[in-house]
């Protein structure tokens, strides 16, 4: 009669599950919207509390009687964010976000200091790109003094709110890997990379101690009567939202490949050792599952369909007859999405491009095609990145809200001429935060499975969303596809990032 709950800290919302392992159902859920403090220079923030808030709002909507019977809790976060914590755990400020481009500079000055992009990915795996944790520092430092002269510890969005639930400050491989300071090969914080963010401190101080992916915490009893949780509620160790996600459709083993369509896109796939690429033409980041997750991430995918659909009057939820009413390839109308600037393609500067407007595409349905294949575009860029690295995939797991559109999911299969699953649980982050919290509370009682069986066993797809590519149209996209890359060579001039202050 236990449950299990995840909770995931999204850039737009906080949403809740609460899962039956025993029937294998989700039996409740709840969401609570969060808003987002947008500045003119890229910046993009938060503020922790909302989040905090929005948890007991989510809590707070299921029913007394299912609350009582969560045994265990996990958390997803979105990644690189940076909030500052001080001796005594107070926030010092706004937490800076995963899409906060306003950092640019600092990216490169810190891949300067160690000798440029390619040591950056010799010393730790990856470089430090536009959103990474590690740039947030020294941006603090320079324009928040009064936060880096009482800074204590640095925490993601998924450590604070485990903090606030537990007491503990700690960090996992996962997460961490986003920050651009772990090493993906030896998971342990890289020296060299911490002394080029600050040379006047020893930023190991401000890190939390790594844990494991089975590790687990009590939460506090006075936040679990306040949330209306029994006492002796366990938490998991958590992760980012993407290492969570990827637990939640099952990507915990070699061949799979998950795409989330969210505000920002994602690819990721499973490995079992570090994966880098000598050019940084992914994340090589670690996996919360034990492993690895090599990542493409794009900043603009769903935003950019909402944001079409908000400029001419209508309801997303209205998108996909817009798409029926056009062609693949949207009449030569093509999109660079890069409104919030852009991680791949590597555009921090980006700004969206409309071209090839002509009196036959100027409607609201070609504009809104072109959104959401240039989107769909992005993700095949850094597709083609693994694939020409030798990754083999059978079928792509869709996930995210832009899976919600059937004409989306016929155009990604069309796309990437690949077959598309749909899970059955939409809420992928959250449900494998469940996910890791069961098998954490599994292992913390005697059971040496691993979380690969843990998700064998519960992880499912909706047969009814499944497509498969139309020859037709696959053929129909790969010109539109080529005219996309075009536009991008001709942008790229235009939007590279400025020398370091």
């Amino acid at each position: 009669m236990s449950l299990v709950a995840g909770l995931d800290a999204g850039t737009q919302s906080v949403k809740l599950v609460v899962y039956d392992a025993d029937t294998r159902q989700v039996v409740a859920s709840a969401s609570a919207p969060l808003d987002l403090i947008s500045g003119d220079d890229g910046s993009r923030e938060q503020h922790p509390a909302a989040w905090v808030e929005a948890m007991h709002d989510c809590f707070g909507a299921i029913d007394v009687s299912v609350r009582h019977r969560i045994v265990a809790l996990g958390v997803s976060g979105q990644q690189h964010g940076f909030v500052p914590v001080d001796a005594a755990g107070e926030v010092l400020g706004p937490a800076k976000l995963w899409c906060d481009t306003s950092t640019s500079a600092e990216c490169g000055e810190i891949m300067d200091a160690v000798g440029g992009a390619g040591r950056c990915i010799e010393l730790a795996g990856n470089p430090v790109l536009a959103g990474y944790t590690a740039s947030k520092l020294p941006w603090t430092r320079r324009h928040r003094p009064e936060v880096y002269a009482r800074l204590a510890t640095i925490l993601l969005p998924h450590d604070y709110l485990n903090f606030v639930l537990t007491g503990e400050r700690f960090c996992e491989y996962g997460d961490a890997s986003g920050t651009g300071w772990l090493d993906v090969r030896t998971r342990q914080w890289s020296s060299a990379m911490l002394d080029a963010t600050d040379d006047t401190r020893d930023l190991r101080d401000c890190l939390p101690p790594l844990v494991e992916p089975d590790a687990s915490f009590p939460m506090l009893p006075a936040i679990a009567s306040a949330l209306g949780l029994p006492a002796g509620v366990r938490v998991s160790a958590g992760g980012g939202d993407n290492m969570m996600a990827a637990i939640g459709t099952g990507c915990v083993a070699e061949g799979r490949l998950t795409m989330s369509l969210g505000t920002s896109g994602t690819l990721f796939a499973y490995a079992d050792r570090p994966i880098v690429d000598d050019d940084g033409a992914w994340a090589a980041f670690c996996s919360s599952s034990g492993g690895w997750l090599p990542l493409i991430c794009t900043m603009n995918c769903t935003v950019v369909t909402e944001q079409v659909a908000k400029m001419f009057g209508f309801s997303t939820r209205d998108g996909d007859a817009r798409i029926a009413a056009t062609a693949p390839g949207a009449d030569g109308l093509t999109f660079l999405p890069f409104l919030n600037g852009e991680r791949t393609p590597d555009l921090p500067l980006g700004k969206g491009v409309l071209a090839g407007l002509g009196a036959h595409n100027m409607r609201e349905a070609h504009v809104y095609r072109a959104a959401m294949e240039g989107a769909t575009y992005s993700l095949r860029y850094g597709y083609d990145a693994f694939v020409g690295a030798g990754m083999r995939f059978d079928r792509i797991a869709l996930t995210g809200g832009g899976a919600n559109s059937a004409a989306w999911r016929q155009m990604v299969a069309d796309v990437f001429d690949c077959p598309v699953d749909v899970p059955a649980q939409v809420e992928s982050a959250a449900f494998g935060a469940a996910l890791q919290a069961l098998w954490s509370l599994q292992r913390a009682q005697g059971d040496a499975g691993t979380l690969a069986e843990v998700a064998a066993a519960h992880v499912a797809v909706d047969p009814s969303l499944a497509c498969t590519p139309d020859p037709e149209r696959v053929r129909a996209y790969q010109p539109a596809y080529q005219r996309f890359l075009r536009h991008l060579d001709a942008v790229r001039p235009l939007y590279a990032a400025p020398p370091p202050l």
